[in-house]
């Protein structure tokens, strides 16, 4: 009897745990469909390469309702969003966007640097390492291994355990490469010259998927060879200023820098299909790019979370050839609003409206073209770079009797070191006397050693963003900026790279998937972008990003 009962006192105690497992299995998965609901199936960064904020109001009128409207309009525009370093760069803030962190951190200081190890200059995404993929060009040979953290897209990769996927799109290769980050399943770019393919490297794949080939087989690119010329009516445009003037350059083989341009007669003078990216259209096919990797890479199609990187480069093609005040740049932003409603309506097709989440921002803003200003009165101008190097050699030469400088770029000075060491000088008096020569140049407005921006704090004004800026074991010893409007450039055209709003005010718009609708006027910077979309995935914050804050009013 005895054992009777204790037999059955175990078999109740196993229903009774089979009673209790079976919840706590449902809720496991009640609790996983809840959390993948909650969650974009993709998200989408978008870059606009050289976009100042306001392109957004100026050519306000311009736009249809899909695209930029679309977003501020069902979304949340950031209305005072800016850069938080120096240089105003693309590859930097590339870099910055998708990592949550500054050039200090993520090593990604210009475009090209002077390494000091090798004691030449290296470029940000080259990589001898790895061989190109879809062409026999060098232009296939890069990789992001100089950038040093992580983005977003690389830690919801560690978090899917790799199933999500990471996709990185543009006409440059630093602008599909640095943003897809290290993990990513594949970055592509847009080779022009005699093939105009898009193309990657070993360090994704060994050969291009199917439907790159189709792509590139399709000869989309032939069909962008065609006269460009104003969507509307030139004479609507009142937005920018006159179509013939003496600010901008233009193309070879054309006397005058005015619509139309006839990008097949101009194309041999131009680089072969490269002159496609310094139009609107470069744009357009980077859009068809993206709509086509939609399907062939079924992003967004499962309950784990992909990553899709557009970046549109073109814009800043034209901007630097033909200014920020030009026709020409009126023009290429009507025609990416309308490549932007397109790539829209293809994700509500693919992926489904309400299961995206898309932020568009820029990699940095750009200046009104220094002549331009001039003829309006507004401080502006050149300085001759080639010139201050002369001085500053001489400076050296006639206090120390030894010139030490090895290089100038990005507006940084890299001394000899050894040499400084052999003649038993500190480094740091010569780091000081160079600083104190140089503010006195008249076009110079603010100059720092190596020394003061590794041992004294910033908190605001142009010298914190010349700090997050700067990288101590790649910077140069002495870095300085120029007064406002004042550019190392040609007297036509726009360029970019300093602290003041001109470089650093962009837009940031959020719209789709758990993002609020709404605006603000607060101060919002570009580093708070990834730990946004990190909070929005659950995700970890990208392992530099120690500056940057989740935009909490953005997300629902």
């Amino acid at each position: 009897m005895k054992k009777i009962s204790t037999l059955l006192s175990v078999a109740i105690f196993a229903l009774a745990c089979k009673a209790q497992e079976q919840p706590r299995v449902s809720q496991t998965k009640e609790a996983s469909s809840y959390y993948f609901n909650h969650k974009p199936k993709l998200v989408v960064g978008i870059i606009v390469d050289q976009m100042r904020y306001d392109y957004l109001t100026r050519f306000y009128t311009k736009y249809g309702e899909g695209g930029f409207k679309r977003m501020m309009n069902e979304g949340f525009n950031c209305k005072n969003n800016h850069f938080n370093y120096v240089p105003t760069k693309t590859a930097p803030g590339h870099a910055s966007v998708f990592s949550g962190t500054t050039p200090k951190y993520h090593g990604i200081i210009a475009n090209d640097w002077y390494d000091k190890d090798l004691k030449k200059s290296v470029y940000c995404a080259g990589d001898e390492s790895v061989n190109p993929v879809g062409t026999t060009s060098n232009a296939g040979k890069m990789s992001p291994h100089r950038m040093t953290t992580t983005t977003f897209a690389d830690e919801n990769r560690l978090f899917t355990q790799m199933r999500g996927k990471s996709i990185g799109i543009s006409v440059k290769d630093r602008g599909a490469i640095l943003p897809a980050g290290h993990s990513a399943n594949a970055a592509y770019w847009f080779y022009g010259k005699d093939q105009g393919d898009f193309i990657t490297s070993t360090y994704y794949m060994n050969t291009l998927p199917q439907w790159v080939q189709d792509f590139n087989d399709s000869d989309v690119a032939d069909s962008y060879l065609k006269p460009w010329e104003t969507y509307y009516d030139i004479e609507t445009y009142t937005e920018s200023g006159t179509d013939l003037n003496d600010f901008e350059e233009g193309f070879k083989g054309k006397e005058t820098a005015t619509f139309p341009y006839d990008l097949g007669s101009l194309k041999d003078k131009n680089g072969g299909f490269d002159i496609i990216k310094g139009t609107a259209y470069g744009n357009s096919i980077v859009a068809d790019f993206a709509i086509a990797a939609l399907t062939g890479e079924q992003l967004g199609q499962d309950e784990h979370t992909d990553v899709l990187t557009v970046s549109f480069s073109s814009t800043d093609y034209v901007g630097h050839n033909f200014g920020v005040n030009s026709k020409e740049i009126e023009d290429t932003y009507i025609r990416l609003d309308i490549d932007l409603e397109r790539f829209f309506k293809a994700l509500d097709e693919k992926v489904g409206k309400g299961n995206y989440t898309v932020f568009l921002t820029a990699d940095h803003a750009a200046v009104d073209v220094p002549a331009y200003l001039q003829s309006v009165k507004i401080p502006a101008g050149y300085v001759k770079a080639k010139e201050e190097r002369v001085q500053m050699e001489t400076f050296l030469q006639k206090k120390y009797g030894a010139n030490f400088i090895e290089n100038i770029s990005n507006n940084q000075v890299f001394l000899n070191r050894t040499k400084i060491a052999e003649m038993n000088l500190e480094l740091e008096d010569v780091q000081g006397a160079l600083v104190n020569e140089i503010i006195s140049y008249e076009n110079i407005y603010k100059a720092f050693s190596a020394t003061t921006m590794s041992t004294t704090s910033f908190p605001i004004g142009l010298e914190a963003l010349l700090q997050k800026g700067y990288n101590q074991k790649r910077s140069g010893d002495v870095i300085f900026e120029y007064n406002a409007a004042y550019i190392s450039y040609g007297r036509k055209g726009s360029t970019h790279g300093s602290g003041f709003d001109y470089d650093t005010h962009v837009p940031l718009l959020f719209f789709g998937k758990g993002i609020k609708h709404g605006q603000t006027f607060e101060k919002t910077e570009i580093t708070d972008i990834a730990p946004t979309v990190s909070a929005l995935l659950d995700i970890s914050f990208p392992n530099g990003a120690i500056i940057g804050q989740p935009l909490e009013f953005v997300l629902e």
